[in-house]
């Protein structure tokens, strides 16, 4: 019987045994918090290292608002020490249970290593955690929360007053007049009303975008993959895809976060394929753009204007290009910078941090929960498995639709009070978000990570063949309500789906669609739909072996033979665009993918 998840985060620490416990962050499973017994019927989790009768002390290393600040101070110790450089940090930590940062203090492992074991909980007043080790943190059994809410509203005014500015050319009109200047021929700007704005990321400051965008007359299309089709239709946005979003755009404002699928994704290849004249807004993340293809762009009429508030390096070079050129607008990463948003992540940061300090894990953790340890080593090959399916489904989708209905099966020989499902539903939703978003996905956030984005995961348990001493037979992922960019990748019911197994502790990709295949999950896969006939094995194998792409597997399934056939090939090295046109001219190819583990 299928179950759609709900389980609130808080409910999956319970356990029923005072067992130790590992993480879910990383390849290599970590010791994280461990179990303190407080009744003979319920457990809870204590990140404090210090008495329960004494206060912890929280060290705030940047500036925090006032009422944070009260916050923290009515439950700890509050040391309030700024610019303390890294050899400052490191001798004072181990006199702290907690620790508050911006973005400008690095948390390295030497700050973890230094703390001996006290540190428990570091809080990031914001959303990005990139100046926070987190491998070494929960390797040293210390949360990590973050806040990423309080900013939304403030990003996305800095948003529209970038949109607007570089519109009528307010930066570049002031420094003319303060110059002694009075140019009102050059600096004609365009109207917003009428216009259409691209929304790449339609999330919580994307969509505030767009309502705002919505008032000042614009016609508003947006993309994410994630965004369900109902909410953009209720502010009276379109979803589309991403070819369609940049080739019809007047204006672009990107919102989406930074990723290895996100970084650099305008550049040369997307410029060329904008409307000419086109206008970038971007207050999201600096890395999303080829700083260097931009300034080609403009340079070649491409692109008529940029409005920056982010940058690859911050701060940028002084002698940059892009920074000086006539026709960009550039801001000091002020999306945050408003009084309002600047006490709202006061609060929200100290209320995390003290609710961890109290051992409550919130909705903002972005690390290890707890987990038993005999239960992680018996899932280990099947919770890689889990993410890898997860990852491979939600790259076979495509068009603007958007991600809803997710549902996985489980084929297992145990009855059903004996597996539990919590861990490997967790990383398929990992898998199915993180590739295109910068959340961290764990046990404690899968859930909640899922309901925010209007993902809807159901599970379902058959019986599978085999010994009850392996958990499972097999994991099938299904996405519902979705087109796939590979078309064999769609089953009998109009499903995107991928199923696999674990063959000798590694995980194998054994379906795809209605096709059976048997891959190796490691590396990269290149899936291709083909004319059944001898000598495609070789074609394909000989493209790759020129172009120096490793082959770790090779796979075919098919209906009947001379039919359709499906080719999985395992790969070591990600091929060049060009090694994979290569394989897409083979006259029997008929369709193809390349997919990222």
């Amino acid at each position: 019987m299928a179950v759609t998840t709900s389980t609130a985060a808080s409910s999956l620490l319970a356990t029923k045994k005072n067992l130790s416990s590992l993480s879910l962050t990383s390849a290599n499973k970590l010791p994280a918090f461990s179990p303190l017994v407080t009744s003979s019927r319920r457990q809870r989790f204590i990140v404090l290292s210090a008495s329960l009768n004494s206060k912890p002390t929280v060290l705030v290393a940047e500036k925090l608002g006032e009422a944070g600040i009260n916050l923290l101070k009515d439950f700890a110790n509050v040391d309030c020490s700024y610019n303390l450089s890294p050899d400052e940090l490191c001798t004072k930590i181990s006199l702290c249970d907690a620790i508050i940062v911006r973005s400008g203090t690095k948390v390295s492992r030497e700050v973890f290593e230094s703390s001996g074991g006290r540190l428990k909980v570091v809080g990031r007043a914001g959303v990005g955690i990139d100046n926070v080790d987190l491998a070494a943190a929960t390797e040293h059994g210390c949360l990590v929360v973050n806040a990423p809410t309080a900013n939304t509203v403030a990003a996305a005014e800095h948003g529209i007053a970038l949109m607007a500015a570089m519109a009528r050319n307010v930066a570049q009109a002031d420094a003319s007049v303060k110059a002694g200047k009075w140019e009102r021929n050059k600096y004609v700007g365009v109207s917003l009303v009428g216009k259409t704005l691209a929304v790449m990321g339609f999330g919580k400051v994307g969509s505030e975008v767009a309502r705002r965008a919505k008032g000042l007359g614009m016609h508003v299309i947006a993309h994410d993959p994630y965004a369900p089709a109902d909410r953009a239709r209720a502010i009276g946005v379109e979803l589309v895809s991403f070819d369609e979003a940049i080739a019809t755009a007047d204006f672009i404002s990107l919102h989406m976060p930074l990723t290895p699928a996100t970084a650099k994704i305008l550049n040369d290849e997307t410029f060329a394929k904008m409307k000419k004249g086109v206008r970038i807004v971007n207050v999201a993340r600096g890395g999303v753009i080829d700083e260097d293809a931009l300034v080609r762009a403009l340079d070649a009429g491409i692109v008529a204007q940029a409005a920056l508030d982010v940058f690859t390096v911050e701060p940028p070079p002084q002698d940059s290009k892009l920074v000086q050129h006539e026709r960009v607008t550039v801001t000091p990463h002020l999306g945050a910078s408003t009084k309002e948003a600047q006490e709202g992540v006061a609060i929200e940061i100290a209320e995390a941090v003290v609710g961890a300090l109290k051992g409550e894990l919130a909705s903002t953790s972005v690390n290890a929960p707890m987990v038993p340890a005999e239960v992680l080593t018996e899932l280990k090959p099947y919770v890689e498995l889990a993410e890898k399916l997860g990852r491979l489904a939600v790259q076979l989708v495509s068009g603007g639709s958007g991600v809803k209905d997710v549902k996985v099966t489980y084929a297992s020989a145990r009855a059903p009070d004996d597996l539990d499902t919590r861990v490997l539903r967790a990383m398929i939703t990992k898998g199915l978000i993180e590739p295109i978003s910068s959340v961290f996905v764990n046990l404690v956030n899968a859930d909640f990570s899922a309901k925010q984005r209007g993902l809807r995961i159901s599970e379902e348990r058959i019986l599978g063949d085999g010994s009850p001493e392996s958990p499972l037979h097999f994991i099938q992922v299904q996405i519902a309500n979705v087109e796939s960019k590979f078309a064999s990748a769609i089953s009998e019911n109009g499903e995107i789906k991928v199923e696999g197994r674990v063959k000798d502790g590694i995980p194998h990709l054994t379906k795809v669609g209605s096709f059976e295949v048997d891959v190796s999950l490691e590396g990269s896969i290149i899936l291709c739909r083909q004319v059944d006939q001898p000598g495609m094995i070789g074609k394909v194998g000989s493209v790759l072996g020129v172009e120096n792409v490793n082959v770790s597997f090779m796979s075919v399934g098919r209906i009947a033979p001379r039919k359709q056939a499906v080719m999985a090939i395992g790969v070591d090295e990600q091929p060049s665009k060009e090694t994979l046109k290569k394989i897409g001219d083979i006259p029997a190819i008929e369709e193809f993918v390349f997919l990222k583990l």
